[in-house]
């Protein structure tokens, strides 16, 4: 797998990141339309040109990556991907243990991803 450079990540800077959409809830937005209310955090999806753009944290495989995902209701595609950097991997440990999976970055984790998004 190729992955993205810290360099990459500011092209993005402009998008409208949605930094509290967790991967779950992004798929009940989605995937399962009308299955959340208009009171919720994300307003429910209404066609096909609605769209988020979140971070994830993907430990499915042994070497966990941070993603930067567009997602609409016809697609998911990854913009960005990139190993987790090293200054934050004991929060892989102390945040998540052993588990696989696909997840909202930690707030430390979310905290260098802003960093590096808008650094000048």
């Amino acid at each position: 797998m190729q992955y993205s450079s810290i360099e990459q990540l500011r092209s993005f800077s402009a998008l409208p990141v949605e930094w509290n959409l967790d991967p779950a809830d992004a798929v009940t937005l989605y995937l399962e339309w009308g299955n959340n209310d208009w009171h919720a955090e994300h307003a429910p999806v209404r066609s096909k040109d609605d769209f988020s753009h979140y971070f994830v944290l993907d430990k499915w495989t042994d070497e966990p990556t941070l993603r930067l995902v567009m997602r609409n209701s016809e697609a998911t595609e990854d913009l960005w991907v990139h190993p987790v950097p090293a200054e934050l991997r004991d929060d892989l440990a102390s945040e998540f243990g052993t588990l696989k999976g696909v997840f909202m970055p930690s707030p430390r984790m979310k905290e260098w991803l802003r960093s590096a998004l808008y650094a000048a």
